[in-house]
């Protein structure tokens, strides 16, 4: 009975890993359409509420229907504390391309940097483009977003490390947040997503059928403000992620309560 039990287990899994795939292509494309209708009509700032609040609506059916299945085991509930906090700069590591959808589904409103490919994606760029989404293609117009969007109140996603970790625990830090930080004079909350499951990281093929449950962990970690030289800030704050992600040494473990790195100004 065991070969049976594992095949019907492994083709109820791959089922659900279909369906989720096909429930974010089509609603995505739907939000898209609409989006495309919109943008042209409505006034920047409530198309933004409206995108963004439709993708957090699309981001939350996909995670509650995952966790329904129990194919996706996720532990969100730190986030929770970060909900109406205002011009707060959100900055989790980077394990795989589901991390946007674990902080958005969670926090109403955020605005967020993202890839330019991304925008331009025929599935996902209508959305954006109506959600206010900032293309990190352009330096210069990317911080002058990035700080109004801050300066308004917004909370902001941003991943320092630009791009999936491809080693880790983190890759090598970009400065263009920190530089955002400064000028907007917002906290930058540190958040770290913990996984085994290499599913979707860097490299990963799409369609490639995971190890199932996939589990995920949020978990906050200090809240730090940029003072003085923002290069000696970001090599500080690459520390202490690495600090915090990389796994204790096999004989004595590493503690979590060692202080942070020099450059580094808690909220």
């Amino acid at each position: 009975m065991a070969h049976p039990l594992r095949w019907a287990r492994a083709a109820y899994e791959y089922f659900w890993f279909c369906l989720g795939y096909a429930y974010f292509g089509i609603l995505g494309l739907l939000v898209t359409l609409a989006s495309a209708l919109l943008y042209p009509l409505l006034p920047r700032q409530t198309g933004a509420r409206l995108g963004r609040s439709a993708i957090g609506v699309v981001f939350r059916g996909f995670l509650g229907m995952l966790r329904a299945s129990g194919v996706l085991r996720v532990d969100l509930s730190a986030l929770d504390t970060l909900q109406h906090e205002p011009g707060l700069i959100i900055a989790p590591n980077h394990p795989c391309l589901l991390d946007a959808v674990f902080v958005i589904s969670r926090i109403p409103g955020t605005a967020c940097i993202m890839k330019a490919q991304i925008w331009d994606n025929v599935v996902l760029g209508g959305g954006a483009r109506l959600a206010g989404y900032i293309r990190n293609d352009s330096p210069r117009s990317m911080v002058r977003q990035a700080t109004r969007e801050l300066r308004a109140g917004h909370p902001l996603l941003v991943f320092p490390e630009g791009t999936r970790t491809r080693r880790g625990p983190v890759n090598d830090f970009r400065g263009g947040f920190a530089l955002v930080a400064k000028r907007a004079g917002a906290p930058v909350q540190t958040v770290f997503i913990e996984t085994d499951n290499p599913f979707l990281s860097k490299g990963w093929p799409s369609f490639k059928r995971p190890r199932f449950p996939l589990v995920y962990r949020v978990r906050l970690g200090e809240r730090f403000r940029v003072t003085g030289d923002v290069k000696t800030f970001l090599r500080a704050l690459e520390d202490y992620y690495r600090r915090e992600l990389e796994p204790p040494a096999p004989a004595q473990g590493r503690a979590r309560s060692a202080p942070e790195p020099a450059g580094l100004i808690a909220d």
